[in-house]
């Protein structure tokens, strides 16, 4: 399968294994500090930077313009403060000898004027408002069928109602996705190639 689209995958497939780590560790009632944390938020961070090269890749799938650009910028920003999240708990996971100390780093870390909009309630949000928003442009230009964007609202409201929802958050992203694969597929095939230079 051509790059593209395993980026593509990857980052919803991401989620999904996130929340099915996060649920095996969290069956023995103790979770965080400890390796099933670690491995849990590790997989987590991989499935957001696989998102980097997915999200920029579903974006070549439409025409240039200012509005691209502008959803495209959103979508990163959020997935920049989203890596920033994940990477603060692995590094709390890391310091921190029980769960009431690692609690109290993070509470610390969330203390900084701006850390807790910057990265937990607001600006990680821009990420799924941007992925929902690229899928609609995606739905017009018929590079995704309407319903990807409704299913993907599926997938993201989903861990807000309890994250134990999370590996199937992630497969609803991964089914409102997976309609682009032939596209990308194609644009491949149909990249023009660079002329040979002659000297």
């Amino acid at each position: 399968m051509k790059r593209a689209a395993l980026y593509v995958i990857a980052g919803p497939v991401g989620i999904t294994a996130y929340g099915l780590v996060r649920l095996w560790a969290r069956s023995d009632g103790v979770y965080g500090p400890g390796i099933d944390w670690q491995a849990a938020h590790l997989v987590a961070l991989a499935g957001m930077v696989c998102f980097v090269p997915g999200v920029l890749a579903l974006s070549r799938l439409l025409p240039r313009s200012p509005w691209r650009t502008g959803v495209v910028t959103l979508t990163m920003v959020g997935l920049a403060a989203t890596m920033v999240q994940f990477g603060a708990d692995i590094v709390e996971g890391l310091l921190a000898a029980d769960r009431a100390e690692m609690s109290a780093l993070g509470a610390d870390f969330k203390d900084i004027p701006g850390v807790e909009v910057a990265f937990y309630d607001v600006v990680p949000q821009f990420f799924f408002l941007g992925l929902v928003v690229l899928a609609g442009m995606l739905a017009a230009k018929r590079r995704l069928p309407w319903w990807s964007a409704p299913l993907l609202v599926v997938g993201i409201v989903l861990p807000v109602v309890t994250l134990d929802l999370l590996p199937v958050a992630g497969l609803a992203m991964l089914l409102a996705l997976a309609p682009a694969l032939p596209a990308l597929r194609r644009r491949r095939r149909e990249r023009p190639e660079l002329p040979i230079a002659v000297h």
